[in-house]
């Protein structure tokens, strides 16, 4: 017999519960649960701007170099020309995102999803109006837009790109520029080259390469065999707070480029499955997309522990070792150009102790950044997870609901105890964070619009509160 149409499970109304006095009922007992989550986790972010906010108290003797911690940001209530907009767009995806998502063919699903997000993540950049919030937020003299007109010979540029990490020399990279590995720089002077001058067009490259983001993730949880969780977390992967950091920052763009090529990694699985012609390219592609991702930044190497744990749902090998061999060619390719990735990690480290790192203290931040975080993936992320720690003892290595979400708290938890990233992961952590989106999955359907409607009021609430940075 076929298996139901798993679109047409979704919409179906959920089988009635047994009759069980409230106390007993598991599902209340859940909920209940779910809440104490959430609240701990405020708890967490209202310690962390407390003690922050102490800290920048004057002669406390505690340098966090952070205005309004744990938020890389500084408090400014304000409205902008997105402001009315981003509201209706977050009333529409509440009310109608989960039956659309349940209902469209997938293919319509996934690109309503991807036009939503763009419209999220745009009105959300408007809310700080078109110069503050979009146009001029890649243009400052920290970021990589400041270094494009100097990088006339590219080649030149990656073979010298090491010599200029270290900080206080005449010819030093600017902040955001030494900071990562040049693929990020790169992708700025290619979008120059084409003719795509200045900062509108890289904020519109960055916005559309992140918002990539809201498709990567629920394909790759369908393509991995559970379609109905992927529709589950369509809606949550548009209407993610972490939208205020994609519009705009370059990790928006890192987080889309690299959650695609974790897509394409499944893909290829399935591919090689079916036997179907697409395995192939889509594993080269899976492999020069999360190749090159690691010099978008260095951090970025920890998806690797995402991308094994798509192998190993994906169960072939063939996919995994076409990945592997295209991203080391990636490698190969920066290595022959001049730019050897060990070398360019291990001076942006005393590069890192040169800056506001070496007074940061580690002692705040481990656990603030934890906080940050929280912000950027919202209430229902928090509930999700409690929900899936308390069941990953079950078919943990055969649920990409489960698996992926355990992979990407790991990944959090190792750039957590580095002490490499003090501040600023609400964005820094996005590349991670996306990933434990496939455990809104877990909630239960009847509550889902209302743990939507808390992941917009979260950004809402950033957004109008705060000016956020980068």
């Amino acid at each position: 017999m076929s298996e139901p149409n798993p679109a047409a499970r979704l919409a179906e109304p959920p089988a009635r519960e047994p009759e069980l006095s409230a106390p007993d009922r598991p599902g209340r007992r859940a909920h209940r649960a779910d809440l104490l989550a959430v609240a701990a986790a405020a708890v967490l972010v209202a310690a962390a701007a407390a003690v922050g906010s102490y800290y920048n108290r004057p002669h406390s003797g505690v340098v966090i170099f952070v205005s309004s911690p744990p938020l890389f940001a500084d408090w400014l209530p304000h409205v902008g020309p997105g402001s009315v907009f981003a509201v209706l767009i977050a009333v529409a995806v509440v009310l109608h995102g989960p039956t659309l998502a349940a209902r469209l063919p997938w293919r319509r699903a996934l690109a309503v999803g991807y036009s939503a997000s763009l419209a999220w993540i745009f009105s959300l950049a408007m809310v700080d109006g078109w110069a503050r919030g979009f146009a001029g937020r890649l243009t400052i003299p920290q970021e990589y837009l400041h270094e494009v007109p100097g990088i006339a010979d590219i080649p030149r540029m990656l073979r010298e790109f090491s010599s200029r990490i270290l900080d206080f020399r005449p010819d030093s990279w600017t902040t955001h520029v030494s900071g990562h590995p040049p693929g990020a720089t790169l992708v700025f002077v290619w979008l120059d080259r084409l003719g795509l001058h200045g900062g509108a067009w890289a904020a519109t490259a960055v916005v559309l390469v992140g918002s990539l983001v809201a498709v990567a993730v629920p394909a790759t949880v369908a393509l991995l065999g559970r379609p109905d969780a992927a529709r589950a977390v369509l809606p949550f992967a548009v209407l993610t707070p972490g939208a205020v950091w994609i519009g705009v920052s370059a990790d928006g763009l890192f987080a889309g480029a690299t959650a695609t090529g974790l897509a394409l990694l499944a893909l290829s699985a399935k591919g090689f499955t079916h036997g179907r012609r697409y395995a192939v390219p889509a594993g080269l592609a899976a492999g020069v997309l999360l190749g090159f991702g690691i010099f978008l930044s260095y951090g970025l190497v920890l998806l690797g522990l995402l991308a094994l744990a798509v192998a190993v749902l994906g169960r072939q090998w063939r996919a995994a070792a076409l990945a592997v061999a295209a991203a080391l060619a990636v490698v190969g390719v920066f290595a022959w150009a001049g730019f050897w990735w060990l070398d360019g990690y291990h001076l942006v480290v005393e590069r890192y102790y040169q800056g506001v790192a070496l007074v940061r203290p580690y002692s705040y931040w481990v656990w603030a950044d934890l906080a940050a975080v929280v912000v950027a993936l919202g209430p229902a992320v928090v509930a999700a997870v409690r929900r899936g720690l308390a069941g990953a003892g079950r078919g943990l290595l055969s649920d990409p609901v489960l698996l992926l979400g355990v992979a990407a708290l790991v990944t959090i938890v190792f750039a957590d105890v580095s002490g490499l990233s003090k501040a600023e992961t609400e964005r820094i952590w996005l590349p991670f964070g996306v990933w434990l989106l496939p455990m809104t999955a877990l909630l239960p359907r009847p509550g889902r619009r209302w743990w939507l409607a808390a992941q917009a009021v979260t950004a809402l609430v950033v957004n109008h509160l705060l000016l956020t940075g980068w």
